[in-house]
């Protein structure tokens, strides 16, 4: 888990990189996503999961304690290539496999084609982690652009649709779903308008969809991180803000990709069998109603 420098209060040093996705290399300090300290134990032995956003931040962590526990994965992401080989080579290192595939989640062609290359690579899908996201700060509503909106709901929520849609048929009873939202949806936020409203679709889509897809023994869940530090931070916010990044949770710090993780490893597994339509808040202590 995080070092025991971080328990206390802490936030990044100022910084900016002017192009979304971030890259990783960039940040600094590195986030740390290769859960340190995390034994695996066999819960996901053998299975297969499309994880999207797995480049880096969250996505990276979450292939890694995956494959920890013994599952291959696709690494779903738009066009850091540098970051996903490192995802890919960390996967490795646990022993498991691991494939690549870039392009964009709102394209529902090429969310047919993740999951073609994923069932031709590993024979099946097990698992589903969407949790590729965009965010673009507005101070004003009046400033978000109808293309704006349009695309940041095309990755956020219209791709959770498609890879969803694409890879039921083959999710068997036991399958499981993770849906990636986000602290925002539960208290808002005024500079993430059109980010926060696809959150909140987010949950209700996983609520909904646990409810449709119960008969089938599928198991739908979400998580909610609070501010964590992932390239998606620098990328999108100005260096004043990324300075005091975290800093006004009760735990006065941003989580770390890999504190996020193992909420990701439980609602994937069999410890959470009597779970669906829930959704877990790793977000610093903040109470959130929901």
């Amino acid at each position: 888990m995080a070092d025991e420098k971080q328990q206390g209060p802490w936030t990044p040093p100022a910084q900016h990189q002017k192009q979304q996705p971030g890259r990783e290399g960039a940040m600094r300090p590195r986030p740390e996503e290769r859960g340190a300290g995390y034994r695996g134990s066999g819960k996901l032995q053998d299975k297969a999961a499309i994880i999207t956003g797995a480049d880096s931040g969250i996505g990276r962590a979450v292939a890694v304690l995956f494959a920890r526990e013994g599952a291959d994965v696709a690494v779903v992401y738009c066009n850091e290539h540098e970051d996903a080989k490192q995802t890919q080579q960390l996967v490795e290192q646990e022993g498991r496999q691991c494939i690549l595939i870039a392009g964009d989640v709102g394209d529902e062609a090429f969310c047919i084609l993740v999951v073609k290359q994923t069932m031709e690579r590993f024979g099946k899908i097990d698992i589903l982690v969407n949790n590729a996201a965009e965010q673009h700060p507005r101070e004003r509503l009046e400033d978000i652009s109808a293309a704006q909106l349009e695309r940041t709901f095309r990755t956020n929520i219209f791709g959770y649709f498609f890879l969803t849609k694409a890879a039921l048929p083959y999710l068997k009873a036991g399958a499981t779903i993770v849906n990636s939202t986000s602290v925002t949806a539960y208290r808002g936020s005024p500079a993430l308008l059109d980010y926060s409203s696809t959150k909140g679709a987010i949950v209700a889509f996983t609520r909904s969809l646990s409810l449709n897809l119960a008969e089938r023994k599928i198991r739908v869940n979400a998580v909610a991180p609070g501010p964590i530090w992932t390239p998606l931070i620098p990328s999108t916010f100005t260096k004043e803000h990324v300075e005091r990044f975290g800093g006004d949770v009760p735990m006065q710090r941003p989580g770390q990709p890999e504190e996020v993780a193992p909420s990701y490893v439980f609602l994937a597994s069999d410890d959470s069998s009597y779970m669906s339509g829930q959704t877990l808040h790793p977000n610093g202590g903040e109470v959130i109603n929901g």
